[in-house]
């Protein structure tokens, strides 16, 4: 490369533009792969982020900012290499289904092409015999099936909305042949917010330059092929927290008021002879969305012991199962408390368990009142006290992820049904059927 001469003052993105078009060398170096089935070019962030060769990077921040494309872009970069295998993930199954979303913008990319689409499986084979499949992972468990698979391109899009545990199982997944050329490639993109935000921020944000992970920064600007002025009219109808994520790309701005995370004290175990409840807020959906979740929670001498949490966004059978399960491990000493839902629905719920489901255990279904917010203010007094303790578990992370961004997260569902298992262990006023 020829010797590049740099000003003694910075110079605008403009000048460096310049020159990097008046050098064809440097040109070159700073241009990504493309292949021919990446239809158009990318934008200046979006080549950035192609331009990566290292294992781990992040790109986004701000809504509009282009970070679908870019992951596409990214995941067809090699897909004219024979065997080269790529892997797109959404959370659920419904998400990677929506109009526009990444899966659909592949279709419109490649149909008419020679790719060929497989609609059952959900996966692009292309005449060098690359693959790239769109998969979700809705349920803990479902990263599972990928355990004999091997990728050299895993995509997570809107990692936000995912658990740390499956991204990180999934770099056991991400591998190739001995002589094989194919950068390996970990990659994904999301907005502020969600379940995983923490942890997100935590890993990209706070620590990520310290162990080589990269976090491309882009925001609507960045994106001219969006019409943002009319995008910008729609994020300015939100709250302001969530505005100043999707408008700034804010890992800052906090969401939640009743909790923080500092408040928990984690501990080795509880006391055996806690008296102990573990109450349901059944509110599951199979396809993503709410969560039916079991808190497991004890007291003694006025400390409160959070021990165990179950969850699952399943049909009615599989949650019947859990439920059943679950008591059969908790043991015949733990009450089990269930909110009921206003309607004969909700009665009809109940009895069936009782009569069916848990019969032989002692089971109540709860008539709750008031909102969340209410339920939870006893909750956040005891736990600013430091009177809730957590015993060490696989299931604190996704837990403290939530309570800290409660009211203005994604889900409540933890938060509700920890606020029915302490009404229950300290003689709250929610009205209960017998």
């Amino acid at each position: 490369m020829a010797h590049l001469t740099l000003p003694e003052q910075p110079r605008s993105l403009a000048y460096w533009q310049q020159v990097v078009r008046s050098n064809p060398k440097l040109q070159t170096l700073l241009t990504p792969k493309l292949s021919d089935w990446i239809p158009h070019q990318p934008h200046p962030k979006q080549a950035a982020f192609l331009w990566l060769q290292g294992r781990e990077a992040f790109y986004g921040g701000a809504a509009g900012g282009g970070k679908s494309d870019a992951l596409l872009m990214a995941a067809l970069q090699y897909a004219d290499v024979p065997g080269y295998s790529a892997i797109l993930f959404r959370r659920t199954f419904a998400d990677l289904d929506l109009p526009d979303a990444i899966m659909d913008r592949s279709l419109e990319w490649l149909s008419g092409t020679k790719a060929h689409w497989s609609s059952q499986g959900k996966q692009w084979t292309f005449p060098s015999g690359a693959t790239l499949t769109f998969a979700y992972l809705a349920t803990e468990r479902d990263k599972y099936r990928y355990q004999s698979a091997q990728f050299q391109f895993i995509g997570f899009d809107e990692l936000t909305q995912f658990p740390e545990t499956q991204y990180l199982y999934l770099f056991s997944r991400l591998r190739r042949l001995k002589d094989g050329q194919v950068p390996l490639r970990m990659r994904s993109a999301s907005n502020p917010g969600g379940i995983g935000h923490e942890w997100v921020k935590q890993r990209f944000i706070v620590e990520g330059r310290t162990f080589g992970r990269v976090f491309i920064a882009a925001s609507l600007s960045d994106n001219p092929s969006l019409d943002q002025d009319t995008y910008r009219l729609s994020l300015a109808e939100l709250d302001p927290h969530t505005r100043a994520q999707l408008l700034q790309g804010d890992w800052d701005t906090v969401a939640g008021t009743k909790f923080q995370r500092e408040w928990f004290p984690i501990v080795a175990e509880a006391p055996a002879d806690c008296k102990w409840v573990r109450y349901w807020d059944r509110a599951a959906t199979e396809k993503g969305g709410d969560w039916t979740v079991g808190v497991k929670m004890g007291v003694k001498d006025g400390i409160f012991f959070l021990t165990d949490i179950q969850r699952t966004q399943s049909t009615p059978k599989v949650v019947e199962d859990l439920i059943k399960q679950t008591a059969e491990v908790d043991g015949l000493g733990v009450e089990i408390w269930m909110e009921q839902e206003p309607g004969s629905s909700g009665v009809d719920t109940i009895d069936n368990y009782r009569r069916r489901v848990l019969a032989g255990y002692t089971f109540r279904g709860d008539k709750v009142t008031g909102s969340k917010e209410e339920r939870a203010n006893p909750v956040s007094s005891q736990a600013e006290a430091g009177n809730i303790r957590l015993v060490r578990g696989t299931w604190i992370g996704a837990y403290l992820d939530e309570v800290s961004q409660f009211p203005g997260g994604s889900h409540d569902d933890q938060v509700d049904a920890t606020s029915g298992a302490f009404s229950k262990l300290s003689g709250g006023s929610r009205v209960f059927l017998v």
